[in-house]
């Protein structure tokens, strides 16, 4: 018999980054260990996300600082969030996931509505993409979302070693181009 996570296992997500202008919203999974830690997304100093984001826009520099770097993304029509709003994990690998609860994409809608893609951060996000749009096209309308493009982008974390910086910098900016962020 296997034994059910007790509620003091169950790690919760970080809120959704997101602002009415968020045009495209690159969706992770469910936060690693050093981001819930430090109770921002991609924290982890060997994930790319941060550093992809500075090579789209060199001539606006990164803040230093959390906040910052959250109002850089959203000045930029860019939003963050994961499928996942709580789930039970050891360690950071999405493998390691069990009884996960999904985030309510229904309500997200209001607040993006000129949400126009979802760039989904690697292949565990992407599995979901079809339950994604569908709470994103029941949040305003039968049809709402059916405009919303699903991507998905190879991984930004360590984990991902079969795709070099550059291979993901390129796949990154193609799909910032074609939703009009860069």
């Amino acid at each position: 018999m296997t034994e059910r996570p007790s509620p003091a296992d169950r790690l919760e997500g970080l809120p959704a980054v997101v602002s009415p202008r968020t045009r495209v919203l690159v969706l992770g999974s469910f936060p690693g260990a050093a981001s819930l830690r430090m109770q921002q997304y991609y924290a982890h100093p060997q994930n790319h996300f941060w550093r992809i984001l500075q090579a789209l826009w060199p001539r606006h520099p990164l803040p230093a600082v959390y906040d910052g770097r959250c109002q850089w993304l959203l000045d930029r029509g860019l939003g963050v969030w994961d499928v996942y709003a709580s789930c039970v994990r050891a360690g950071s690998l999405d493998a390691s996931i069990r009884d996960a609860a999904m985030n309510d994409f229904v309500s997200l809608r209001v607040h993006c509505p000129r949400l126009s893609a979802v760039a989904h951060n690697g292949a565990e996000s992407f599995g979901h993409a079809p339950a994604v749009l569908r709470g994103l096209q029941g949040g305003a309308g039968q049809h709402a979302g059916a405009s919303i493009e699903s991507i998905k982008l190879p991984s930004t974390s360590p984990a991902n070693a079969a795709w070099n910086f550059d291979r993901k910098l390129a796949a990154w900016t193609d799909v910032m181009a074609r939703h009009g962020l860069l």
